[in-house]
């Protein structure tokens, strides 16, 4: 097995030394500073050329252009690319989707890299789309023996390698298997549903890993994804990585799909990506996202975002909408402790509704046996509208996220502790020594605030700024909340106007985010937590943030 190098092995050692050990227990390093050439802003651009050669066109600002150019140069930096093995029929019939054969892959990859874009190479290890119900072994693999076939998945990841090597396209990252909780190449590589021994799977993994290390010459680097969906689902990472890395298939990177209305809410999802990027010491990376910018249907045949999805997924099917959940999405990823958090990919950003650009032809309907296929179900997750201009949420991947202004806004300076730096904590009665502590498990790092006391109590935690510039700031915190206070809320004031509040939502078990927005006049700013609660009552408080945004 070929020894992998790993690009970020400086980076994650500085960052290591520079942890804080505070009073005998470690604290987690703060959010590192944001480099946008380091963070991954990317998009899957599988869909393009079929969407091209059908008529479909781009512009922004009303002047037409070139779509990968278009989101280039507004700050997306990664392109995803999938490659299928042999996606048409035997008779040579296209299966849609954007047919993604090699020959189409390494097109659009030289026209990503050629706009300054990185590039990830998701190997489907299939003919056409593969995901959690479906891991199809290509139609030219399926006589072989289970040896024969480890031995094919390693050629065949080697010699797409050299092409893109030849073509000039080598990739930055490769994804192996895409979505693969219950394996590749079924049922040669099948997991779960049963079927727990991850012998064949990690075997088929290391092949394919193998095939890419092969074909580098001294000096080259690639990293490798695996990825899994349901991103807000830390029993489902922990068993398949605890198996995964008990067989040694050697990775760099856990990618996750993360969609707020199938895969768990932001809290869980931000709980998984600190659990897991520390269990396995493994960079993050969603690798799959997206988010209505309307309800409407563009082609008139149905989508897989509608009102059940915007009521799950929180944020208003809107393009203001769909910014703040890219924002938030975005700031969840780069709090990842110890810089673990490698960025977000927005899910085909230029599928646009136009005749034909389906997420499969007839002939892949057929031949792969499944239907309900010929429409476009994602024209309303784009990030251009329906007639090819791009919408204001491509402004945030240019983006650099505003200085937040919160002193330990995480509650990591002290560890264990009654009196948090940076806070003031306010209880009638003495209560704070009881009601005001830290500990973890916390949704970033590793520790919380937690009010609780035995006795019916009322507590406050609260900063005040100075010197501010005029403006509106955020005021922004994942909360969970046992409920049943007389009032429990965040609050701003002292701003130049009115007290705002926010009421923390009811929720025990899932972290849920909340957030005002307060124009300051005065130069100065208070905000804070307060509790009104019975015996017993109690919340939790982590990663305040203070942002100025407008």
């Amino acid at each position: 097995m070929t020894q992998r190098p790993r690009r970020r092995a400086t980076a994650l050692a500085a960052a290591a030394a520079a942890a804080l050990i505070v009073g005998g227990l470690p604290a987690t390093a703060a959010t590192a500073a944001f480099d946008p050439d380091d963070f991954v802003m990317g998009g899957d651009l599988g869909m393009i050329h079929e969407v091209e050669s059908l008529g479909g066109q781009f512009s922004r600002g009303g002047a037409a252009g070139d779509p990968i150019e278009i989101m280039a140069d507004s700050g997306m930096n990664l392109a995803r690319l999938r490659l299928w093995v042999d996606p048409y029929t035997v008779s040579g019939e296209p299966y849609g989707g954007g047919t993604n054969d090699l020959a189409t892959t390494i097109a659009t990859a030289q026209r990503a890299q050629a706009a300054g874009m990185d590039i990830l190479l998701d190997f489907h290890l299939s003919d056409w789309w593969a995901d959690p119900g479906t891991q199809t072994v290509p139609k030219a693999w399926r006589t072989l023996s289970y040896p024969q076939l480890v031995t094919t998945v390693h050629d065949y990841t080697n010699n797409v390698i050299d092409q893109m090597r030849a073509a000039g396209v080598l990739p930055d990252l490769v994804q192996m298997g895409n979505e693969i909780p219950a394996g590749i190449l079924w049922d040669h590589g099948r997991v779960g549903n049963g079927v727990s021994d991850f012998s064949q799977l990690a075997d088929l993994l290391s092949a394919g890993i193998d095939g890419v290390d092969a074909a580098l010459a001294p000096g080259e680097d690639i990293e490798i994804v695996l990825h899994l969906d349901h991103g807000g689902d830390n029993a489902l990472y922990r068993w398949w990585f605890d198996e995964i890395t008990a067989h040694g298939v050697p990775f760099d990177i856990i990618g996750l799909s993360y969609y707020p209305f199938w895969h768990g809410t932001m809290g869980e999802l931000a709980v998984n990506l600190n659990d897991i990027s520390a269990r396995y010491g493994k960079d993050v990376l969603i690798v799959e996202t997206a988010y209505g910018w309307t309800l409407g249907d563009g082609d008139g045949l149905g989508n897989s975002f509608y009102l059940a999805e915007e009521a799950a997924g929180g944020y208003p099917a809107t393009v203001a909408g769909q910014t703040a959940f890219l924002r938030d999405l975005r700031d969840i990823v780069r709090s990842v402790p110890n810089g673990r958090g490698r960025g977000l990919i927005w899910w085909e950003p230029g599928w646009l509704p136009v005749p034909g650009a389906n997420w499969g032809s007839e002939a892949g309907k057929l031949d792969n046996d499944d239907g309900g296929v010929l429409s476009n179900p994602w024209d309303n997750q784009t990030l251009f509208d329906w007639s090819g201009e791009a919408l204001a949420t491509l402004d945030v991947f240019d983006e650099v996220p505003p200085a937040d202004l919160a002193v330990n806004g995480g509650f990591e300076q002290d560890g264990y502790t009654n009196t948090p730096t940076g806070w003031g904590v306010w209880s009638p009665g003495g209560a704070h020594a009881n009601a005001v502590f830290t500990q973890d498990p916390a949704v970033v790092g590793e520790f919380k605030l937690t009010f609780w006391k035995s006795t019916p109590y009322t507590a406050s935690i609260y900063q005040t700024f100075t010197g501010l510039s005029a403006g509106t700031y955020r005021i922004s915190a994942w909360t969970l909340n046992g409920g049943g206070q007389n009032a429990a809320y965040l609050y701003a004031k002292n701003a130049g106007g009115s007290e705002q509040q926010a009421s923390l939502p009811v929720s025990s078990s899932d972290w849920r985010r909340v957030a005002i927005e307060v124009p300051v006049t005065s130069g100065s700013l208070t905000i804070g937590f307060l509790t009104d609660a019975q015996a017993g009552g109690w919340m939790n408080v982590d990663d305040v943030r203070v942002e100025r945004v407008g």
